[in-house]
């Protein structure tokens, strides 16, 4: 009988932990498509860098991109940063629920704590992401020669 039951406890856990392996999926996804564009910045950076060495009539104009550019990278590292975070406290979630299903601890405000912690890092991950789009389309130049 005691094997049954601990079946059944395994079970109960992994059914659990599915939705916030699910989470940790789109979180993946997200944290693909931040460095994604952290590289475009950064491969962006160099070639301005390099036109500004090679052109330094151009330097205002460059500088100015340069700068763009930069804020750019920050806001993505931040939103990369806050949605790794997001990733470790789902796995804190995880780890708890299994946790408390074998050893009889009673995690459940540290369960709620840590995905409320992971919701609010997303939160703020995403609004990063969406303040660099923002300013991404902010700083486009049409017709520029």
């Amino acid at each position: 009988m005691q094997g049954d039951g601990g079946i059944s406890s395994i079970a109960s856990a992994i059914q659990l932990s599915i939705a916030p392996v699910f989470l940790l999926t789109g979180i993946g996804a997200i944290l693909g498509v931040l460095t994604g564009r952290l590289a475009r910045i950064v491969d962006r950076s160099r070639v301005l860098t390099d036109q500004l060495h090679q052109h330094p009539d151009t330097l205002a104009h460059l500088e100015h991109d340069l700068a763009m550019l930069a804020m750019r990278a920050r806001l993505v590292n931040r939103a990369i940063g806050m949605c790794t975070l997001a990733a470790l406290l789902v796995c804190l979630v995880i780890v708890a629920l299994f946790v408390s299903a074998f050893a009889d601890a009673h995690l459940a405000k540290v369960i709620a704590l840590a995905f409320t912690a992971a919701m609010l890092a997303l939160i703020a991950s995403l609004v990063n992401f969406l303040r660099e789009t923002y300013l991404a389309t902010r700083s486009l130049r049409t017709g520029r020669p």
